[in-house]
Order: C-alpha cells, then sequence, then structure tokens
C-alpha cells in the first residue's frame, strides 16, 4: 500500500487578466490533476493509497501520545528543559502553545478530503465488469473518512463533517451538532461493515494486512456507538444504528471473523517477547496502521513509526530498551491495579527497580519520573546495545517500524461483553472471561461480568493503547474527575482535571482565527 501519487485541487482563483478563456480551459499535460486523473481501477487505487497513507501521519502528533498524557495512566514526562505542552497536557491548561493540537485537526481533514477527493471520482473511473471492485473502494474510502472524522470528533466535540471537497465559499462552514457528524459516520462504517467481504487479511505474509475489513468496520461501528451513547447519553448511535444493531455487528465480528487472542499477551509486543514475538500481522490484530524502516533518515517521508521515539528511555539506551525522550511516564496508580499473577504487567510496563536497570532520572533530566515506562511500542537495541533502527541504517527518531494497533480482537471482546451485558449476559460473560483467561494463564481469576468490572478490565488490557482517556468521558465528568486528579507525588505530579471543559481539547487558535470568528473555542478554555 505504498504507491505514491501527488493529486493536485483545482480549487485556487485564478487572476489572469486578459487571458483568454480558451487558455484557461486547456488541460493540462505535464501535471496529474484531480479532472485528468481517475480514468482506470489502477488510478483509483493510487488515490486510495493517498488517503491510507495519512494514517501514518497520526503516529506524531496524535491522539494516542496526547489522550495517554490526559488521561490518568501517564503524566506529561520528557525533559526537564523541554516545551510545556505536554505538561499542559497532563495538567489540562492551555498556556504555551495555543496551536497545540494542531496537527489532530489538520491530519484528520487531510485524511477527509483525500477521501472526498477519491469518493467524487469513482463515477469516473472505467470499471469495465468489475463493479465490486468499485464497491469495494468505496467502503474503504468511506470507513476511512469515518475514522477522521471520529479522530476529531472525540478530542473535539462539536466538528465540521464533510461529506464532499468543499469550495472557497464554504471555507467558514461553522461546526456541527454531534449527531450530524456521527450520522455521517455512522452511515459511512455501515456501509463498509455491509459491503466489504468476508476476508481476514491477519495471516503471516498477507500482502492486504492493514487494509480495511468487514470485521474492523463492524469492531469500529461498536467503538463509535459506545462513546457516541455514552458521552452523549443517547439510546442509539445519530439515529441510524440502534443497540441491536450495534450487538448483532459486534457479535459477528466475535463468532465469524477468524480472529482471535494471541496465547501470550507478552507475545504481542515487541519489547516484551522478543524471540516469541508474534509478528504485526498476528491473527489478533484487527486492524493497525502499517509502518516500516525503509526512510533511512529522510524527514521527507512517513514510513516510521515517529511516535515510538516518544516514550522511550530517555537520555540513551538502557538494558534492551532503544533511546528515546521520555515522554508520558507511566502513573504506578496504574501498574499497582494489576493483582498478582496478571501477565500484562511484566509486558506493558519497563519497571526499572523490578528489571534491574540502573536509570538515573536526575543525570538523564527525566520530567516527572515514576519508575515506570512504556514497554508496549517501545524499541529495542541489538545483542551489541545498539538500536535495532540505527544498526540499520536509520535515524531512531522517525524511522522505528512497529505497527499502531488501532483495533486488538481482545478490545473487541470486551466491547461484545459491554454491549451484551444487559441482553445477553452469559455472553458479555463469556466473552470478558476469554480476556481473564489469557491475562492470568488460568480460568480461576474470573470476574462476574458488570459494567464497572468490564471497564477496570479495559483499562488494563488496553493500558496504553490510546482508549483510557475515551473510556473515562463516556462516563460522564464525575467518574473522570474522579479518576484523573491527583494529588500523590507532590506538586510535580499534581493533576486537576476541569470538568467545565466537558473533557474536549481546546481547539488550535489558527483554526478560530481562519475562520472568522465562524469557530468558538471549546469551553473551560
Amino acid at each position: 500500500m505504498k504507491t505514491y501519487i501527488k493529486l493536485f485541487a483545482l480549487s485556487s482563483l485564478l487572476a489572469l487578466g486578459a487571458c483568454s478563456e480558451e487558455f484557461l480551459e486547456t488541460e493540462p499535460y505535464t501535471q496529474k490533476v484531480t479532472d485528468n486523473f481517475y480514468k482506470t481501477p489502477a488510478d483509483a487505487f493510487q488515490g486510495l493509497v493517498a488517503v491510507y497513507d495519512i494514517l501514518q501521519r497520526e503516529a506524531y502528533g496524535g491522539p494516542l501520545l496526547i489522550s495517554e498524557q490526559a488521561s490518568d495512566d501517564c503524566f506529561g514526562g520528557y525533559g526537564i528543559a523541554d516545551g510545556q505542552a505536554d505538561i499542559e497536557w497532563d495538567r489540562f491548561l492551555y498556556v504555551s502553545d495555543k496551536d497545540m493540537n494542531k496537527d489532530v485537526w489538520s491530519n484528520a481533514y487531510l485524511g477527509i478530503y483525500r477521501a472526498n477527493i477519491l469518493l467524487e471520482n469513482l463515477n469516473k473511473i472505467d470499471w469495465g465488469t468489475d463493479t465490486a471492485l468499485k464497491t469495494r473502494y468505496e467502503a474503504e474510502a468511506r470507513f476511512l473518512r469515518a475514522h477522521f472524522h471520529f479522530t476529531a470528533a472525540k478530542m473535539f466535540g462539536d466538528i465540521i463533517p464533510l461529506d464532499h471537497t468543499i469550495t472557497s465559499s464554504e471555507f467558514t462552514l461553522p461546526r456541527q451538532a454531534p449527531e450530524v457528524t456521527y450520522a455521517l459516520i455512522a452511515n459511512d462504517l455501515k456501509f463498509a461493515a455491509d459491503n466489504l467481504g468476508p476476508e481476514n487479511y491477519s495471516q503471516k505474509g498477507n500482502a492486504n494486512f492493514g487494509r480495511i475489513t468487514k470485521w474492523a468496520a463492524e469492531a469500529y461501528l461498536a467503538r463509535t456507538f459506545l462513546f457516541y451513547t455514552g458521552v452523549y447519553s443517547k439510546p442509539d448511535l445519530a439515529g441510524v444504528v440502534t443497540k441491536a444493531q450495534a450487538v448483532a455487528y459486534i457479535n459477528d465480528a466475535v463468532n465469524n471473523s477468524g480472529h482471535n487472542l494471541v496465547a501470550d499477551f507478552a507475545n504481542l509486543w515487541l519489547a516484551a517477547s522478543f524471540e516469541n514475538f508474534a509478528g504485526e500481522d498476528n491473527t489478533e490484530m484487527v486492524w493497525a496502521v502499517r509502518f516500516n524502516g525503509s526512510g533511512k533518515g529522510n524527514w521527507d517521508l512517513h514510513e516510521g513509526n515517529r511516535f515510538q521515539v516518544n516514550i522511550a528511555p530517555r537520555g540513551g539506551a538502557i538494558g534492551k530498551y532503544a533511546s528515546g525522550w521520555g515522554g508520558a511516564t507511566v502513573n504506578s496508580k496504574l501498574v499497582n491495579a494489576y493483582t498478582s499473577g496478571d501477565t500484562r504487567k511484566a509486558a506493558s510496563f519497563i519497571d526499572y527497580v523490578g528489571e534491574g536497570l540502573n536509570f538515573n532520572a536526575e543525570a538523564r533530566e527525566q520530567r516527572q519520573y515514576t519508575g515506570y515506562s512504556w514497554k508496549k511500542y517501545c524499541p529495542i537495541t541489538n545483542a551489541a546495545g545498539t538500536s535495532v533502527v540505527e544498526a540499520n541504517g536509520g535515524n531512531f527518531q522517525i524511522d522505528n517500524y512497529q505497527d499502531y494497533a488501532i483495533i486488538r480482537f481482545a478490545d473487541v471482546l470486551l466491547m461484545a461483553a459491554e454491549l451484551n451485558l444487559e441482553t445477553n449476559p452469559a455472553i458479555a460473560q463469556t466473552d470478558l472471561d476469554r480476556v481473564r483467561d489469557r491475562a492470568f494463564k488460568n480460568t480461576t481469576n474470573r470476574k462476574t461480568a458488570s459494567k464497572a468490572v468490564i471497564m477496570e478490565e479495559r483499562q488494563l488490557e488496553l493500558a496504553l493503547e490510546g482508549q483510557r482517556y475515551f473510556d473515562l468521558l463516556r462516563q460522564g465528568m464525575t467518574e473522570t474527575k474522579k479518576a484523573i486528579d491527583n494529588t500523590a507525588g507532590g506538586s510535580a505530579f499534581a493533576v486537576t482535571f476541569r470538568t467545565e471543559t466537558l473533557g474536549w481539547f481546546p481547539l488550535p487558535q489558527s483554526q478560530i482565527v481562519l475562520s472568522n470568528g465562524t469557530i468558538k473555542q471549546n469551553p473551560g478554555w
């Protein structure tokens, strides 16, 4: 999925004085532009790749890191001389950088824009008799459009939903009520779930691994259903998907997708397993953003996972863990929430003292040192203690290669447990049991399924995977504040969640200025 195309939007206003109409209508011959490009299925495929390509940019400046810092699972971290934005995400402040969330906003709308370009041009393609391919590309593009909308909506609340490429007269469109945005999201995901085939690309070496499947769409429908109905206290997903339908979709993904849990939780994460790593294209990965280290230090490419360096140990490699910037230090409260025998604890976090690692926080200038950092997604060293990325000719900042798991089958099971809890408690119990049985490698640590138990299990199973903060929001402001507020550890770790923000992050100030007042800042900021 790494074919490239440059698409030039012909949206500029031309002021060419006395140029003739004939000149203005002359078709460009040396550039690929929207008007002359979309002719063959191969062209459509390149357009689809251009949409997928935006996913890799979410690995830096994105909601994974920001939401983990804002949640109760992590602090801001980084170095004592680093900027204040990461501390402000942690403490719900908005002082040092008024555009601190611009990457989330701009990446989401760049993805939406590319998806809309493709969708608007599918009818120009000569598909011949292969109309099923057209439907498949439409389904994938609509899923991605939904993903980009949801990425912005769960961060900022009210956003501007776009089902078409806008003209210059629409540059100052206002934000819409959530039901408008989520109706678009739901319709797009429903189209994908109903029109994609039963393929499962999660097999070793499958060339299509990372592409959207029916099962990813069904799981994503459940995720957006739970978020929207929880945050906005609604009975259905924007009038498009009922709870019964959401249950049917998620149960289908559980029972018929062919996905399963990897036998050992640690084998999901390279830094936790090494020789026994299950690989990124394992049966548990329902949907992941793919990365590779082929950029070899080229900052103009976005092939590598630029997120990983953020959370790796600060100040140099230590033990088997490669060097990074020490961001989002892990809250010891989270580590202590795991009970004895839970294999997820050792597999999820680097325990510097427990692993006999001499991490001198003062010498390394580590801010908000807690004794714990991320093992999930942490880059590794080779036997000589050199970063594997650097040993292969790459740059440790931009050429890390581990995929970003957006939906794991364990998450599918926990969403199914939550959605089935009221109407099918036996199914809910079975799905929960599968997750806990894997975590403890026995059947003697089961808990009776309830909403509270499932939410606790989500925190433990999906720690540091970008779900916790949004799981808190859908439980309401009281529960969110109760979880996030922190006084332990002194002033360096003091956090006060401000309920007046409703949990939404501040909009980039540049977007408010560009809107000429059409867009207003979120409450509390």
